[in-house]
Formats: structure tokens, C-alpha cells, sequence
């Protein structure tokens, strides 16, 4: 009888260091998601800050085109704005990318201002931006995706349902279109 008393002690005591490794593994997952969340915030706001940059440019060359400067900067505004989830700070930038891609399209129409040095830099970088981003999201999905895998899987969705794990969302876009880098050839 002694025996059976010690081997359930041995049994419950692994159980706790299982149910202990799985809940610390679920908090490492959550944290990095969070993190990554917050590098592709990061890039986010660099992205917010050279638009008004951009807009006073073209603003410059193309004062008539004051619908889609003021579309841009509406759209810059919303985006920019504190505290969206995943999913609706992706629909944000999709808005925004969309009124960029206009902005660009109107810059087409002025030779000048696609030959100003300050235009061609700030759309480099706003171009090196897009790719951080990209790159951002990328890694904010998958550590999305090994979050919510685990937990989903069995056994550890027992530990994750106890402790008050949610899923992630994904940072994802809707439009094709907007999954790219406004792409402007000058």
C-alpha cells in the first residue's frame, strides 16, 4: 500500500511540473506575441510620421489635388490613432495604403515633383517602411500561430482554459492590392 501512496505522489508531483512548464511556455508565447505586436506599432508610427512629410511635398506641387492630400491625411489620422486591435488597425492601413496609392498616382501627373529630391527620398523610405512592416506582420502571425496552436492542442488547452488564455488575432489585409507596397515607378 506504501508503494501506491509513493507512486501517486510521483505521479501528481510530475503533473504539476507538466502543468507548470506548459503555463510558463503559454506566458513566453503570449509575451512575444505582445512584443511583436508592438515592433510592427513601432513601424507603424514610422510610417505615420513621414506621410505628413509626403503630403506637404506633394502639397507643394499639386495644391489643387486637395481632395486626395486631405484623404490622405483623414486616413493617416484614423490609422495613427491609439489603441485598434490587430484586425482593425489592419483595416486602418488598408485604408491608408489605398489613399497612398492615390497619392501616388497623382503625383505621376507632375514631372517636377517626381524628380524633387526630397519626394524621391521620402518615398524610399516610406517604401523601407512598407518592407518593415511586412517583415513585421510576417513574424507577428507566426508567433499568432504557435500561440494560438498551443492553445488549442491537447493537453494544453486544459492549462490555457484554467488560466484564461484567449487566441491572438492576426494582423492580416483584406484588399490583394494592399498587401503590397504602393509601387510608383518615377
Amino acid at each position: 500500500m506504501e508503494w501506491f501512496f509513493i507512486a501517486l505522489a510521483v505521479l501528481v508531483v510530475i503533473a504539476i511540473i507538466w502543468a507548470i512548464g506548459q503555463y510558463n511556455a503559454l506566458v513566453r508565447l503570449r509575451n512575444l506575441v505582445q512584443e511583436s505586436w508592438r515592433q510592427i506599432d513601432v513601424e507603424l508610427q514610422r510610417r505615420h510620421d513621414l506621410i505628413p512629410n509626403l503630403v506637404e511635398t506633394v502639397k507643394g506641387y499639386a495644391s489643387h489635388e486637395r481632395a486626395t492630400l486631405e484623404e490622405v491625411t483623414q486616413a493617416r489620422s484614423i490609422a495613427a490613432a491609439p489603441g485598434s486591435s490587430p484586425a482593425e488597425q489592419a483595416q486602418q492601413e488598408n485604408v491608408l495604403t489605398q489613399a497612398l496609392g492615390r497619392l501616388f498616382a497623382v503625383a505621376e501627373a507632375y514631372p517636377d515633383l517626381k524628380a524633387n529630391q526630397n519626394f524621391l527620398q521620402l518615398q524610399a523610405e516610406l517604401t523601407n517602411t512598407e518592407d518593415r512592416v511586412a517583415a513585421g506582420r510576417r513574424f507577428y502571425n507566426a508567433n499568432v500561430r504557435a500561440m494560438n496552436t498551443k492553445i488549442e492542442v491537447f493537453p494544453t488547452s486544459i492549462i490555457a482554459g484554467m488560466f484564461h488564455f484567449t487566441r491572438e488575432e492576426y494582423f492580416e489585409t483584406e484588399d490583394p492590392a494592399a498587401r503590397q507596397a504602393p509601387n510608383v515607378q518615377f
